[in-house]
């Protein structure tokens, strides 16, 4: 439908369709048609898939349809994640309570699994899933500046200007791991392994997108960079070990080396200049950032602890039951 997108003649019929797979889905955040067709549609505001006309971003049968998903993935996520109770609306008490919920996790670890034990091929995979969202690495917490102001402005536009590389075209964060792709022999291709990413997997992209582009939820995309930055730091120096110990040189390890610094930086940035900034300015959004930030641990620990699953019982975690 989007590829061959002409008008919205081609698309009446759609809003209908994503009522009907919501209301037989179960699980819309671990449904791959949901999942899939809900990337889809937000790749048209993108630009991030090649094939997808232009002029499909403003089609409204098709935002209606956005709309109808994002309903019903909103509501499951609010439903399911574990929100703590808010703090009061101060910066330093907000940087405590974020940096409080990201350091509380001790479940199963992938991380630490991957540097011990991953296998050549579980490493491919991983390359693969993450793709989905690294490749656009930023862009997501992206459409969250215009909808911001004063000091939580200022410390998002901080974090993302080293995420695009600080003005050197080499070091943008995406461009860093199109370089890692390709030494691991990957297609570093936008969307080449789309068709072997399990649902969970794309959930976590969406949500970013969700949040990100629907301005009431502002505040969920803020709280959500703030735990992404706080939890990156220590996993992405074990993946690098991790490359390291199947061998892999400087062209694959660059990626995960360059955001052990980086990232311990941005934790700070992100938890009170950003966050605690903002909750000072809008204490009505404070709330949203909580859901922000647990939302960001709770599916990306889903994703995980699928990759880590499917490895410990001996089978792929890609959709399509193997690395392409």
């Amino acid at each position: 439908m989007l590829r061959g997108f002409s008008g919205s003649g081609d698309t009446a019929d759609a809003p209908a369709a994503a009522r009907q797979a919501v209301a037989a889905s179960s699980n819309v955040t671990r449904d791959d048609d949901v999942q899939l067709a809900l990337f889809l549609l937000y790749a048209c505001f993108y630009g991030s898939l090649d094939g997808i006309p232009a002029e499909a971003e403003w089609d409204t049968a098709l935002i209606e349809t956005r709309a109808v998903l994002e309903a019903a993935f909103e509501a499951e996520l609010r439903d399911t994640v574990p929100v703590p109770e808010a703090p009061e609306a101060r910066a330093r008490d907000v940087a405590k309570a974020l940096f409080d919920l990201t350091s509380a996790d001790s479940g199963p670890s992938l991380s630490r699994y991957f540097a011990k034990r991953a296998t050549e091929e579980q490493a491919r995979e991983f390359l693969m899933q993450k793709s989905i969202y690294t490749l656009r690495e930023a862009d997501p917490h992206s459409w969250a500046i215009p909808r911001l102001r004063g000091g939580a402005k200022a410390a998002l536009v901080e974090i993302q200007a080293d995420e695009y590389g600080g003005g050197r075209p080499d070091r943008v964060h995406a461009t860093i791991y199109a370089k890692t792709m390709r030494g691991a022999g990957l297609d570093d291709t936008y969307g080449a392994y789309l068709d072997d990413a399990p649902a969970i997997t794309l959930a976590s992209h969406n949500m970013m997108s969700m949040f990100g582009l629907n301005r009431r939820l502002v505040g969920a995309i803020v709280g959500h960079l703030a735990a992404f930055e706080m939890t990156s730091a220590i996993p992405n120096r074990l993946y690098g070990d991790g490359f390291r110990r199947l061998g892999y040189d400087e062209e694959v390890t660059d990626y995960f080396d360059e955001h052990v610094e980086a990232d311990a930086v941005h934790e700070q940035i992100a938890g009170r200049d950003m966050a605690g900034a903002l909750a000072e300015d809008r204490p009505e959004l404070l709330a949203d950032i909580m859901f922000g930030a647990a939302a960001c641990l709770t599916v990306d620990g889903w994703m995980g602890e699928h990759m880590l699953e499917s490895w410990t019982e001996g089978r792929s975690s890609l959709r399509a039951g193997g690395a392409s």
